[in-house]
């Protein structure tokens, strides 16, 4: 049986396990768009607990017998301008141990970040996922989530040198009149 609970600095060692595994997990898919540091399980531990006493946020874990199993790490967000949304909940994180997987820990994971965003006066909840990730994009639509945006990404080397484009309107340092 999947119990979901808000997380506590005591989970720190499983939450950076998990925010670990979910780091490795991205960067394996796409290592030209997701970063990989050394041992990211301390530093995302600290910061998932560092968000535990931040009213604009919410940690919960899922525990199976006791055992951390999983965890959905979401935000409440202003206006953005950048992204041409209103005020929402933002689902940053949700990872569920390998082990866990198909018992309903994600499913109530994710339910219960809603409930908590809904709960603090917002209507629309967004999140992200990879785009090869079809598990996890079922779990979304069966939930009610749709899809709005496609993240592309380019990679490649900056422009330098002479010759390299500009934008209209705007100069690099030293550039002459006649370049």
């Amino acid at each position: 049986m999947i119990t979901i609970r808000p997380a506590t600095a005591s989970d720190e060692p499983a939450l950076g396990r998990f925010g670990g595994a979910l780091m490795r997990q991205h960067h394996d898919a796409d290592p030209q768009r997701f970063i990989q540091v050394d041992r990211p399980e301390a530093g995302y531990g600290r910061f998932l607990v560092s968000r535990l006493t931040d009213a604009e946020s919410v940690v919960l874990v899922a525990e199976r017998s006791g055992e951390v199993v999983g965890y959905v790490f979401a935000a409440l967000e202003g206006t953005s301008w950048m992204d041409l949304r209103g005020p929402c909940g933002f689902v940053h994180d949700i990872y569920v141990d390998e082990a866990a997987r198909g018992e309903g820990a994600g499913r109530e994971l994710l339910r219960a970040a809603v409930a908590w965003i809904h709960s603090n006066g917002r209507t629309q909840v967004v999140l992200w996922t990879k785009t090869k990730n079809e598990h996890a994009k079922n779990l979304f639509r069966t939930l009610g989530f749709r899809y709005t945006m496609t993240e592309m990404t380019l990679d490649g080397e900056p422009a330098t040198g002479p010759g390299h484009a500009r934008v209209a309107g705007r100069r690099d340092a030293g550039a002459r009149d006649d370049d």
